[in-house]
């Protein structure tokens, strides 16, 4: 299972985040990733404040082996991540200098511009993530999120927002907009959560968003398939090159069958041609000739 939403900020201990990571391992998770906001416009010079922990693989490195089959880890595999808080669609243009320093990008539109831009035009960030706890000053259109999905864009679903807002009603009415602008397809879910109490096992959120709409099945490919396509793809952009892609490790060669030896009928080998007769060997004796017939213009003794 992946969790691609685990808040970070400068303040975090890192008691405090090795508490979460051991409790969302707990909760079955192998991969989660540390998420930064990032307010636009970008600064001149971008760094990653994300800490490096050993289980944070390097992020030219492609990721399409997630999660990997090592050894059970008291911690998951953790990836980094920048969410861009975004208003002005024209401040979009340093998005790719951003991508190599992190793992994964998502953007949060914050006016209506911002959002059928992030749905229609902006490239090289795979997620859309929304506040659905609060009033969006935006309608979810369902032709330009249908646009969005036809690119490959994922849309993301925060589920810790309903616990730690008092507003519960605007999250509930999102999220319900939200699956029926998109259909139940394209949508990730994660936890979005600052504390392990707010985690929770995948099959109670499951349950919970059947309630308003998204099937179990729907339910379950947002806590799998669909992050682990969009952790992949952004492995395999760093990790490549215009479509050529890194070799981990070359599969050898299988070793040549050998080769049968033909028996005679004597059970004698090399004996294709080799017939015995009267206690001699015949061979040889010309293609199609049968034995003791003599050949012409060959003179009887």
């Amino acid at each position: 299972m992946f969790d691609l939403n685990i808040p970070w900020s400068p303040t975090t201990t890192t008691q405090e985040l090795e508490r979460m990571l051991s409790y969302a391992t707990h909760l079955g998770y192998k991969t989660v990733a540390l998420n930064h906001i990032v307010s636009t416009p970008l600064p001149g010079q971008i760094t990653n404040p994300l800490p490096v922990l050993p289980s944070t693989p390097p992020r030219n490195q492609s990721t399409a082996k997630l999660p990997s089959s090592s050894p059970p880890s008291p911690l998951p595999t953790i990836l980094h991540r920048a969410t861009i808080l975004l208003a002005d669609p024209s401040q979009n243009h340093r998005l790719p200098s951003l991508a190599p320093h992190y793992h994964l990008l998502a953007l949060r539109p914050t006016t209506e511009k911002s959002f059928t831009a992030a749905c229609l035009t902006i490239q090289d960030v795979p997620l859309i993530s929304l506040d659905l706890s609060s009033r969006l000053p935006f309608p979810l259109r369902r032709k330009a999120i249908s646009v969005a999905i036809s690119r490959g864009l994922k849309f993301e679903i925060s589920y810790a927002q309903l616990f730690s807002s008092q507003r519960r009603s605007n999250f509930i009415a999102n999220v319900m907009s939200l699956i029926r602008a998109t259909g139940g397809k394209g949508l990730v879910i994660s936890s979005g959560a600052a504390r392990p109490v707010d985690l929770r096992a995948s099959r109670d959120i499951v349950n919970l968003l059947s309630v308003w709409g998204l099937g179990t099945e729907r339910g379950v490919e947002g806590f799998g398939a669909v992050p682990r396509n969009v952790v992949v793809n952004e492995g395999v952009k760093r990790a490549g090159y215009r479509g050529v892609v890194e070799i981990v490790k070359a599969v050898p060669a299988p070793p040549a069958p050998a080769k049968e030896e033909v028996k005679g009928d004597n059970g004698e080998t090399g004996g294709k041609n080799k017939k015995r007769k009267n206690g001699q060997d015949v061979a040889g004796q010309g293609q199609g000739q049968r034995p003791g017939k003599k050949a012409k213009g060959q003179k009887a003794s």
